[in-house]
């Protein structure tokens, strides 16, 4: 897994702060909380500071020749990637941000969610959310990708929340080059249709991962919280500042 090089000096001592919360919780009436928050916060801000600072997105593993003359493929905030190649992409806490993908050259699969946000308009009762979230279908796009060549997503921009509304059943977008050419538009993903291939390998599992000793035991959290599910990482983040 790579990380952008400007959160690698804050993940590398993930685990030195994590001694210092141990040795703070022992000197705490309360010290379980204490570590339990204190972690916490240590993973939010490291994970949100690096997802902020993140400009590239490479979708490989390893090193391969062709990296060095890789396609782009820009997404805007309401674009949310999250396979490319059948190896799942970083789930960023914030949703909204506009990424950058390095492809390999050739075959690339990608797919995606398109979403959208709409402030209500109604009094919000307590506890109740005060937006409108409205999600299209998880999508599909396959094509060739040239060197060096950028594309991006093109797609219906809905005026209101009606409108979002009435188009997520039959929301598509395209994927066009820099010259505005389309090389793909999207269909429905079928999980059971999705592309595997060696340039890309996907890790079997998390248990392969090396046991744990210093600077290792901060590479298992972040692989253990990219394959996360949303419920999970809520699910933990309640546990740490129980």
């Amino acid at each position: 897994m790579l990380y952008p090089s400007s959160c690698q000096g804050d993940l590398l001592n993930i685990s030195h702060l994590i001694r210092v919360f141990q040795s703070a919780g022992q000197r705490c009436r309360r010290g379980v909380t204490c570590l339990r928050a204190g972690l916490a916060a240590v993973v939010v801000v490291s994970l949100v500071g690096c997802a902020s600072s993140v400009s590239v997105v490479e979708t490989w593993e390893g090193n391969p020749a062709a990296a060095s003359n890789a396609a782009t493929l820009q997404t805007p905030g309401e674009i949310r990637v999250t396979r490319v190649n059948g190896r799942a992409m970083t789930n960023f806490l914030m949703d909204d941000l506009a990424l950058d993908y390095a492809l390999l050259p050739g075959e690339n699969e990608v797919v995606f969610v398109y979403k959208t946000i709409w402030a209500k308009s109604t009094v919000v009762r307590n506890g109740e959310s005060k937006v409108h979230v409205i999600e299209s279908e998880p999508q599909v796009a396959r094509f060739e990708a040239a060197a060096g060549e950028t594309y991006r997503f093109k797609f219906d921009q809905p005026e209101s929340r009606q409108e979002a509304e009435e188009e997520m059943p039959e929301f598509s977008a395209q994927i066009v080059s820099s010259a505005g050419a389309a090389v793909a538009t999207s269909t429905v993903w079928d999980p059971k249709e999705q592309m595997t291939t060696s340039r890309t390998p996907i890790p079997a599992s998390t248990s392969e991962i090396a046991p744990a000793n210093g600077d290792n035991a901060l590479e298992q959290l972040k692989s253990i919280w990219e394959t996360a599910s949303d419920e999970e990482k809520k699910a933990f983040l309640r546990w740490a500042f129980e």
